[in-house]
Order: C-alpha cells, then sequence, then structure tokens
C-alpha cells in the first residue's frame, strides 16, 4: 500500500491519465476513433486522474513522505 502512495506512483497515474485522455481527443479528431471508442477511452482516463487524486488524498491524510 505504501507504494501506491508514493509521489511518483501518484504522479505517474496522473500523467498515464492525461495522456489516455489527450490521445482520445487526437485519436478523435484524426478518426481513428468513433465517438463512442473515443467517450469510453475518456473515461477510462479520468477513471485513472480520479485513482491519482484520492491516493493523493490518503496519502495526506496518512502522513506518507514523498
Amino acid at each position: 500500500m505504501e507504494a501506491l502512495l508514493s509521489r511518483p506512483a501518484v504522479v505517474a497515474l496522473a500523467v498515464l491519465g492525461a495522456i489516455l485522455a489527450l490521445a482520445a481527443s487526437l485519436l478523435r479528431a484524426s478518426g481513428k476513433l468513433d465517438e463512442a471508442q473515443a467517450k469510453r477511452l475518456n473515461v477510462v482516463a479520468y477513471v485513472v486522474m480520479g485513482a491519482s487524486m484520492l491516493l493523493f488524498a490518503l496519502a495526506g491524510l496518512r502522513g506518507v513522505p514523498g
């Protein structure tokens, strides 16, 4: 659990979520994904970013050092 609450893990999840959201937008704009596929990829991206925010908050509440 401590590994998930570490700063690198939290930042990695946030960056992964951002990359997925960007990929959804770019792939939709280029026509490689249809609207439904892009929406699903965006949902995955926001779930990953939400997990990052949750872990960030938990780390702060537990006082886990960076």
